[in-house]
C-alpha cells in the first residue's frame, strides 16, 4: 500500500532548484522567499546587480541559499543564456517562476509603437522563450518540473473608466493567461505542471504611480477591503510549485482580494 503523505510533505521543497525572473524586489522576492522558506535553492534574476545582491542577501538573512544572474529578458539572446547560466549553477532547474514584467500607461490612440512592442516583448515573448529554454534544458529531459507564469487581473478584463490606461500590459497578460493554458496542454505529457497567478493590486515600484491617485478607490473596491501584502502570493506559488500542486496544471488563480469576482 502506497504511503500517503502528510500535508507537510507535499507542500515541502526541500532538494528542489527555482528560478525567479523578476526576483530582486516586490512580487518577485516575496516568492523567491517562499519558495526558499520551503526548502528550495533559489536563482533570482533581474536587469540590476545592486538590487539582485540586496535580494541575495535578505534571501540569505532567512537561511536560504540563493544566486543571482543579472539578465534583461527584453534582449536577444537573453533567455538562452539565463537559462544555462542557472542550470549552472543549480545543476537543474525544477520550477520556473516568470515574474519579469514592464508596463507602459498611455491612451490606446497614444499607444507609441516601440511602447507596445517593449511591453509585447518582456511580457510574452520572453516568457515563451525562458519556458522553452529552461524544457529543453532541464524539464524534458528529466520528465518533470513546474512553470508558474505570473500574469495579473489586468489579463482578466478592461480598466473601469476613468482608471488606468494600460492597453499593452492588459493585452500581455491577457496572452500569458492563454499561454498558460496552451503550454500546460503541451507539456503535460512530460510531466510539467504549467499555471499562473493574476495578481490584484499589491504595493510595488510598478503600482507606486497608480496607488498614490487611486490607493483609497482600490482599497473600497475590493470585497476584502484590502489591498495585497507582503505574504499574500506565498501560499499560491508554494502550491503550484509543491507536489501538493501535482494535480493541477493550466489554471489561473487570481490572488487579488476578491476583486475579478465582482
Amino acid at each position: 500500500m502506497a504511503t500517503v503523505r502528510t500535508t507537510q510533505e507535499l507542500f515541502s521543497l526541500q532538494g528542489k532548484t527555482a528560478l525567479v525572473t523578476g526576483g530582486s524586489r516586490g512580487l518577485g522576492l516575496q516568492m523567491a522567499l517562499a519558495l526558499g522558506e520551503q526548502g528550495a535553492t533559489v536563482v533570482v534574476s533581474a536587469r540590476k546587480q545592486n538590487e539582485l545582491d540586496d535580494a541575495v542577501a535578505t534571501l540569505a538573512a532567512n537561511g536560504i541559499t540563493a544566486y543571482a544572474i543579472a539578465a534583461d529578458l527584453g534582449q536577444d539572446g537573453a533567455a538562452d543564456a539565463l537559462a544555462q547560466a542557472a542550470i549552472d549553477k543549480l545543476g537543474h532547474i525544477d520550477i520556473l517562476v516568470n515574474n519579469a514584467g514592464a508596463s507602459w500607461g498611455a491612451p490606446a490612440e497614444d499607444m507609441p509603437a516601440e511602447a507596445w512592442d517593449k511591453v509585447m516583448n518582456l511580457n510574452v515573448r520572453s516568457v515563451f522563450l525562458l519556458s522553452q529554454a529552461v524544457a529543453k534544458r532541464s524539464m524534458i529531459p528529466r520528465g518533470q518540473g513546474r512553470i508558474i507564469n505570473i500574469a495579473s487581473i489586468a489579463g482578466l478584463a478592461g480598466n473601469p473608466p476613468g482608471t488606468m490606461k494600460t492597453i499593452a500590459y492588459n493585452t500581455s497578460k491577457g496572452a500569458v493567461i492563454n499561454f498558460t493554458r496552451a503550454l500546460a496542454g503541451e507539456w503535460g505529457a512530460h510531466g510539467i505542471n504549467v499555471n499562473a497567478i493574476a495578481p490584484g493590486f499589491f504595493p510595488s515600484k510598478m503600482s507606486a504611480g497608480v496607488l498614490s491617485t487611486m490607493g483609497d478607490r482600490l482599497t473600497a473596491e475590493a470585497p476584502l477591503g484590502r489591498l495585497g501584502s507582503d505574504e499574500d502570493l506565498k501560499g499560491a506559488v508554494v502550491l503550484f510549485a509543491s507536489d501538493a500542486g501535482r494535480h493541477i496544471t493550466g489554471q489561473i488563480l487570481a490572488v487579488d482580494g476578491g476583486v475579478s469576482a465582482v
